[in-house]
């Protein structure tokens, strides 16, 4: 989970607009962050289904987006700060949308590759 914040923390900075393609710096953050979602999930309910941590990871993150379309006072200037930000956004992008269901999608890829890799090794063991 730390190396899915890094990268995608990483991903938005100056050297990496400077450095990465400008597809990967436009959408990578938006992308780790839905595995972060689905990492998160799992984490706190590690015997959920694939499925549903799945389901769950996507439809928080779509939630997340939608409520980018609302604006009230109080809820700009939470956003306002920069660590809510990373969290909650500040505004849509059907896009991210897109990202969210690749990243969920790269979560439950990781989640099967540790979960092969792990039952090889105690196999071996």
């Amino acid at each position: 989970m730390l190396l899915t914040l890094a990268l995608g923390l990483g991903s938005r900075s100056a050297v990496a607009r400077h450095v990465l393609p400008h597809f990967i710096t436009d959408y990578a953050g938006d992308t780790l962050w839905a595995t972060l979602v689905y990492l998160g999930i799992l984490l706190l309910w590690p015997r959920l289904s694939v499925r549903r941590a799945a389901a769950g990871a996507l439809g928080f993150s779509v939630l997340i987006e939608l409520s980018q379309l609302f604006h009230p006072p109080w809820l700009d200037a939470l956003r306002a700060h920069p660590l809510v930000a990373l969290v909650l956004g500040r505004g849509f992008l059907v896009s991210d949308l897109f990202c969210y269901a690749v990243g969920v999608a790269l979560g439950v890829a990781l989640d099967a590759g540790l979960s092969r890799a792990s039952a090889r090794g105690a196999h071996h063991a």
